[in-house]
């Protein structure tokens, strides 16, 4: 049987301040290469938390996470989120002031591997750039490219180390209907041609329905949507 790239079990999330709240109850999910899932719900259902747990950034209150069959451990997470784990969110995150290709290679730098003009990373984020449709944008600096350039941006960055799995939150909530779905469609598209897992949170439903599985977070647990 197939390892999933990413396996949930149990988890639960609980605040106790300015009331104790379970916002997560007991959720277990697995994510398998080239299988693409989308969370939807309310706002304040959870959904940021949840996916902000799953790509190591928050740590549950109860349960574990299994990455290709390994158990996370808090002293490994910055190595996994670095290697295995490709982020993208609604409000972009680049560096203003950094060429769109300068921002592509930050996940590259961070894992200290060569960015050097002519290396093979420098040549991947190039090439990165042309499949999102932005290499003409490559020498740009982040404030001068549109919003959904700046998204497609962020797509090649989160790709840049050859992440196992792409999470993605909210990608669309700042674009268009039209933009919003060439975003969708691109992510689903390097998931199933990249054999990786993708993970979207997104309001909109229409959008989910492109992806091979989709999930109601509703009263801290996961519901399957037919």
């Amino acid at each position: 049987m197939e390892t999933p790239i990413l396996s949930a079990k149990r988890i639960k999330k609980t605040f106790f301040t300015p009331s104790p709240l379970d916002l997560l109850k007991e959720i277990n999910l697995d994510v398998f290469p080239k299988k693409t899932i989308a969370i939807v719900g309310r706002s304040g259902s959870g959904k940021s938390t949840l996916l902000s747990i799953l790509g190591t950034l928050e740590t549950p209150s109860s349960g574990e996470l299994e990455i290709h069959g390994r158990k996370v451990e808090l002293n490994q997470v910055d190595k996994i989120r670095n290697q295995l784990i490709g982020f993208i969110f609604q409000s972009y995150h680049l560096l203003e002031e950094y060429t769109a290709l300068e921002n592509v290679l930050i996940p590259a730098k961070i894992a200290r591997i060569n960015v050097k003009k002519g290396s093979e990373m420098h040549k991947r984020a190039l090439d990165l750039l042309y499949q999102v449709g932005c290499l003409d944008r490559a020498n740009f600096l982040a404030k001068h490219l549109s919003g959904g350039e700046k998204q497609r941006v962020a797509i090649a960055r989160a790709l840049c180390n050859d992440p196992s799995l792409i999470l993605a939150d909210e990608p669309t909530g700042n674009l268009d209907d039209e933009n919003s779905k060439k975003i969708h469609e691109l992510l689903i598209y390097f998931a199933k041609e990249l054999n990786k897992g993708l993970i979207i949170v997104t309001h909109n439903r229409d959008l989910a329905a492109l992806c091979d599985q989709r999930f109601l977070l509703k009263n801290g647990l996961l519901e399957c949507i037919e």
